[in-house]
């Protein structure tokens, strides 16, 4: 037996166990009790640590099987790293172990920092997001797509919907990227390949010139401002922008058909770090991860007021499939019906991913340092397996608000506006709408209690009156209407 066809046993053997153990009935908590037990974290809830066995031994078994040099990951829930661990290499000549603590380039991760300073500055008063980019650089004059095309926004570079070119030369090729000066030089050269607004379109050439509006404003350099400003209030201490880094993981390019790897030299960003220059490493991520869970105003540890992060985070252009697109910065996707955000990166090297669900305050981090590694695979397994577990345990306990009396208002309801009849259903203590214009029975509203007999509607379509509230109204010992929202309609006796 080789030490590949070992490696690939044990691992199958250990994701063989991991699956067992989250097989394994537990002790059944009472029915409003929490997934974790008073006093233990989540890492120690028995549901994650069996999820943490099994995607280490999947991803053991990847790193066997591909021959990757090392992965390190983590998992963020709200304001806490949860689980983090390295795997593999940083170096395979000296054997030196992945941690969570070895620094990666992070690539395109970057442009999450430069959505976050420009908006930082809209807050102060110093942009708006729809100034023409020429407003503030008055060099921004390269030909648009078409002869009526308005000018390109700040809004448009950061969601990808400029038009402008991928990138601003060979500098993947050549490893050679271009000083701030040489970006202002090409520029009256180049043509939008696309009116602006018209399409989805990624580029790091609009990022590179979102960073370079920042220093005309701030009258700083870019990596100086966002030092000050994002990377030490967040306490990133491990971050930095273009700065060869003895911590670095050693950078490999993809497995040779002959299974051998080159080391790639360390490349200099220049004028387009603003688009792929940062270093990083698993630790620092997971605090800008839990940044974005945080509420209130801008100020402190809080690099963006709560409003801020709600419009970096919420879509602003899709690809024509309408799988994939952009907020300000941050990159949505849909995975098996599922929406995250974040992004990934790459560079010679390194490929990255970041990936936060919103809903559950779950996000994980990626990061490798070779380019055959496929960074968003990793980041999905890690969701399905710990990130959904984290965030079964971190659920909080429910309260108690059902009452069997409620069964009641289970009926069916007459519709003034149609004559149309919307049924209240009982389902195992939980009263479900179904409305009269034949939304699917998949589709379920749900009323959730929020005591003395007053209820929230809530679905996952935004049709009706989702989110307003629900009650009942009753003469007589008899329910009579039920209000939704604004409206009411008529309870029907003797269907």
């Amino acid at each position: 037996m080789t030490m590949l066809t070992r490696t690939i046993a044990l691992a199958l053997l250990l994701a063989t166990s991991a699956t067992q153990a989250l097989a394994q009935p537990a002790t059944p908590p009472a029915p409003a009790a929490p997934a974790a037990a008073p006093g233990e974290t989540l890492a120690e809830n028995p549901d994650v640590a069996a999820a943490t066995r099994l995607f280490s031994a999947w991803l053991e078994g990847q790193i066997a099987y591909r021959g990757l040099p090392g992965v390190a990951v983590g998992v963020v829930h709200d304001q806490q790293l949860v689980w983090s661990r390295g795997f593999g290499y940083a170096d395979i000549a000296t054997k030196k172990p992945m941690t969570e603590q070895t620094r990666f380039r992070i690539a395109s991760n970057s442009k999450l920092f430069a959505a976050i300073a420009i908006l930082q500055l809209r807050e102060a008063g110093k942009l708006r997001l729809d100034d023409p980019v020429a407003m503030h650089l008055p060099w921004f004059t390269m030909k648009p797509a078409g002869p009526d095309d308005g000018p390109i926004t700040i809004e448009q570079l950061l969601s990808h919907s400029s038009g402008l070119q991928r990138e601003a030369g060979d500098h993947w090729a050549s490893f050679d990227f271009p000083t701030e000066a040489e970006l202002q030089k090409l520029m009256p050269d180049r043509q939008a390949v696309f009116p602006p607004q018209t399409r989805w379109k990624y580029s790091n050439l609009a990022y590179a010139v979102a960073g370079l509006v920042v220093e005309k404003i701030t009258g700083q350099r870019w990596a100086d401002y966002v030092q000050a400003h994002i990377i030490t209030p967040l306490g990133m201490t491990a971050t930095s922008i273009d700065k060869p880094d003895p911590g670095l993981a050693t950078p490999y390019a993809s497995r040779t058909p002959e299974g051998t790897r080159r080391i790639l030299p360390f490349m200099d960003a220049r004028g387009m770090a603003a688009a792929t220059g940062m270093t990083s490493n698993v630790e620092d991520l997971a605090k800008f991860i839990s940044a974005q869970f945080r509420g209130g105003p801008a100020g402190g540890a809080n690099v963006l007021s709560a409003g801020s992060w709600r419009e970096a985070l919420r879509v602003r252009s899709v690809d024509e499939t309408w799988e994939n697109g952009s907020g300000l910065g941050f990159d949505h996707e849909r995975v098996k019906g599922r929406t995250f955000v974040g992004h990934g990166g790459g560079y010679p090297g390194n490929t990255t991913m970041t990936r936060v669900q919103l809903d559950d305050k779950v996000g994980v981090v990626v990061l490798t340092n070779t380019n055959d590694s496929n960074p968003g695979d990793i980041a999905n397994q890690l969701l399905a397996t710990v990130g959904d577990a984290v965030a079964k345990a971190a659920k909080p306990k429910p309260t108690p608000l059902w009452d069997d009396g409620w069964a009641r208002f289970a009926g069916r309801y007459r519709s003034p506006f149609s004559d149309g009849v919307i049924q209240v259903v009982l389902l195992n203590k939980q009263l479900v709408l179904l409305p009269d214009n034949g939304l699917a029975a998949e589709t379920k509203m749900v009323l959730e209690p929020l005591g003395d007999g007053r209820f929230r509607l809530m679905a996952p379509t935004g049709i009706r009156e989702i989110g307003e509230i629900v009650r009942f109204e009753e003469k007589d010992g008899k329910v009579t209407r039920m209000f939704q929202g604004a409206t009411w309609t008529t309870r029907l006796e003797g269907w």
